[in-house]
């Protein structure tokens, strides 16, 4: 019997774990495959640990991988994937907002032979209509900048087989990165499943609009190098400005345009672009930077029900 390992990123659950684990449960006792959960603690400052630790007591199937601090949700996603025994791994979250009733489609779709499944939101519930146009502007600036294209509302709901996974593990390890994107990158045959998202069982969103940005700027530096040539482009409209001016002064004899408003502006207009370039440039030495330190992407401090599995 094949195995489906569901891997859920926690980060101060307490009260919304008891629901998803009685949600998900009945769904993964009705699959046809043997499955594991596999609970990822991101450094929780709540009691979701505790939660954890009496579900491993009550559940055989119910693992845990723990962090030794909050490292962040894509960190949590990627050591799921790094400690999952399944023929295929669901990736989701433990809020009901990505809803377990999507398994056996999961299931159907693997059985067919797809190698990546992206879980597409037709529609969420607890976002409101700025996030949605913030979403949808987002997948369109990503798909202008980038060669790779990505599956719009494509969210961290994704499944990827063992041998993906696998590609996974080896040669996407970077410390900044997009995961649902590496997702969409790697290859192998793809397929989507709609699904719409449910409102949060419990809690608040994790993402607030600083992290969101700071998310969509990593996204951004890792699958386009198109800002770094805003320098070009600004140096090309600069000189078009420059024969424009020239141009002015020739047919109309006067001289150089009079004025110190026109003066001023055209200065903090180019020290505008020049710091622009220079806060891009800034932005993908420290992206550098973090890879050549080379830190762990996570340290776990405790698993359990894993049969011994080394700490990574």
């Amino acid at each position: 019997m094949k195995k489906l390992s569901v891997v859920v990123s926690v980060y101060n659950e307490e009260l919304a774990l008891p629901m998803f684990y009685r949600s998900v449960k009945p769904v993964l006792e009705g699959l046809s495959w043997d499955y594991e959960l596999l609970f990822v603690n991101d450094g929780s400052i709540d009691g979701s640990l505790e939660v954890l630790r009496q579900l491993l007591l009550l559940d055989s199937k119910v693992k845990l991988v723990g962090f030794s601090r909050n490292f962040g949700h894509e960190a949590a996603m990627i050591a799921g994937i790094d400690y999952a025994a399944g023929d295929a791994i669901v990736c989701m979250d433990a809020d009901l907002q990505h809803p377990p009733e999507c398994l056996p489609k999961i299931v159907e779709k693997l059985e067919q032979g797809y190698g990546v499944i992206n879980m597409v939101r037709t529609r969420n519930q607890s976002a409101g209509i700025i996030k949605n146009i913030t979403s949808l502007a987002f997948y369109q600036l990503i798909n202008t900048l980038s060669d790779v294209k990505f599956e719009a509302n494509a969210s961290d709901f994704f499944v990827v087989s063992r041998q993906a996974a696998e590609v996974l593990k080896r040669n996407y390890r970077e410390r900044v990165r997009f995961l649902r994107g590496y997702v969409q990158n790697i290859g192998f045959r793809k397929t989507t499943i709609s699904y719409e998202a449910h409102n949060r069982v419990a809690g608040e969103s994790k993402y607030s609009i600083r992290k969101l940005f700071a998310f969509s700027m990593n996204t951004i530096m890792c699958f386009s190098n198109l800002p770094l040539k805003l320098g070009i482009y600004a140096g090309a409209f600069a000189a078009l400005m420059g024969m424009a001016v020239m141009a002015y002064t020739l047919c109309t004899r006067q001289g150089a345009p009079s004025g110190y408003t026109t003066i001023v502006i055209l200065n903090c207009f180019m020290f505008a672009v020049l710091f622009l370039i220079v806060g891009i440039i800034g932005e993908y030495i420290a992206v550098l930077f973090s890879e050549l330190k080379d830190r762990p992407i996570y340290i776990v401090e405790e698993t359990g029900n894993l049969g011994g599995e080394k700490e990574r």
